[in-house]
């Protein structure tokens, strides 16, 4: 049997938020939760112009405390309780150059992006979870908490370590109230943005192929020969947050190609 028909209506009856669902990684786990029966809600900086009318949007910036608070209170409104919280939102702005190019600036940026939005998102949710007994949270690091490219997003690497080491104190403490938290740590994902990177390389290098092969080359190499694609990685999201994890808590799953080379 087909695994997507198998458990197509496996999340039917629950209300999921998902942060950054509006393009790349986000997206395709906001598509894959819809199609399993989800109510979904989720966020961007601002209004997509192909989200399904079936997902509910707020527009926020959750580097802010404001930003976070405003999706808080329309979760309240709009469903009341949550079931899965789904942490996608995150990135890198900071200069190239190395540890010191970078100002107070940047890493207060990179920390309220991709770990302070997350921890504020959590504070704020995590009591509907404890009242009901029940939930899910998934955070998404990155292998560069692993392995930090210095010379390009060092901010954005640590950020996301510390993501990491929260989300494993944050299992242990509510795992006694039935709720499971759990990361996910993406390798080079082939999401629009990449593509874009891709194509800007490509007009140097005067090839795509060339281009693709010098970024993964960059990364460390993806010994699987390719990138991974949103869908991958939302099927992985997808399982974690099921029932079909349900015993599964404080762990970090990895999907970037076999990229990392340690054990």
């Amino acid at each position: 049997m087909n695994q997507v028909f198998e458990y197509a209506k496996e999340f039917e009856g629950k209300k999921v938020l998902v942060t950054g669902g509006t393009k790349g990684m986000g997206q395709a786990v906001v598509r894959r939760l819809v199609n399993g029966g989800a109510a979904v809600m989720t966020t961007a900086r601002s209004m997509p112009a192909d989200l399904s009318q079936s997902v509910l949007f707020v527009q926020a910036d959750l580097a802010t405390a404001a930003g976070v608070e405003k999706v808080i209170g329309q979760v309240k409104e709009s469903f009341g309780n949550i079931d899965i919280v789904i942490h996608v939102v995150g990135g890198s702005t900071t200069p190239p150059g190395g540890a010191l190019v970078l100002h107070d600036e940047d890493w207060l940026e990179a920390l309220n992006w991709n770990l302070l939005a997350a921890v504020r998102m959590d504070r704020g949710l995590l009591p509907l979870m404890v009242e009901q007994g029940s939930g899910v949270i998934l955070h998404f690091t990155s292998i560069q908490r692993r392995l930090p490219l210095y010379e390009t997003t060092l901010a954005y690497a640590a950020a996301k370590a510390a993501l990491a080491n929260y989300s494993k104190g944050l299992s242990n403490e509510f795992a006694p109230h039935g709720i499971r938290v759990n990361t996910l740590a993406p390798g080079f994902i082939q999401t629009t943005a990449a593509d874009a990177m891709i194509d800007r390389i490509a007009a140097e290098t005067g090839s795509r192929e060339s281009a693709l092969q010098q970024l993964m080359q960059s990364l460390g190499g993806i010994p699987l020969g390719r990138p991974g694609l949103p869908e991958e990685v939302a099927e992985l999201a997808a399982f974690l947050v099921s029932d079909r994890a349900s015993s599964i808590t404080g762990s970090e799953y990895v999907i970037d190609g076999g990229t990392i080379p340690t054990v």
